[in-house]
């Protein structure tokens, strides 16, 4: 059992490279995505937050067609860091490839459940804030409607409901369940 200082500088870790390792993926999908929004506060933000690490590895590390691997390699980097630095707060020892595996099966998810999360939102808002112009709401259609347009091609709405939303989600959560719970199995 942890101490009470221990768990909490563990929850400190967590929260910290958890929020910029969001950020950073937040930052990849908007690129990879091409989501775009003039003058948008919520990108502008995004792009300060995670600029000052990225332009460091920019140097060594350029993006291949169109995908940003800069922001891969940190991503990954970051999530290496964070579990080891718990794994020795916590008094186990764990080898770089478990830690590679390992970090690998967490950003899957999070890059997964980013989606699962966008559309839940943008659903909530597409009940409450009809009609009405939203830069959030804006971002989230763009990076939602890639899995959706493909939903909605397999399976039209029925009756006037659009229930594309419920199956991306529930595909989703197979691909986050067969895809990572793969990835675990080597560790």
């Amino acid at each position: 059992m942890l101490s009470p200082l221990i768990s909490a500088l563990v929850f400190l870790i967590n929260t910290a490279f958890g929020l910029y390792i969001l950020l950073l993926m937040l930052r990849f999908l908007m690129q990879w995505l091409r989501v775009s929004i003039h003058n948008d506060p919520i990108q502008q933000m995004l792009w300060r937050l995670t600029t000052p690490l990225l332009s460091l590895v920019y140097n060594f590390i350029p993006s291949w067609r169109g995908i940003d691997i800069a922001a891969i390699t940190l991503m990954l980097a970051l999530k290496m860091l964070e579990i080891g630095l718990i794994a020795g707060l916590s008094g186990y020892d764990v080898s770089i490839m478990t830690l590679f595996i390992v970090s690998l099966a967490d950003l899957l998810s999070l890059f997964i459940y980013i989606f699962i999360f966008a559309i839940v939102i943008q659903a909530i808002f597409s009940w409450i804030s009809q009609n009405t112009y939203n830069p959030l709401n804006t971002i989230l259609y763009q990076l939602t409607d890639p899995i959706l347009r493909i939903v909605r091609q397999k399976m039209p709405p029925m009756q006037g409901m659009d229930f594309s939303p419920i199956f991306a989600i529930i595909a989703l959560q197979l691909l986050d369940i067969i895809l990572v719970g793969i990835l675990r199995q080597f560790v």
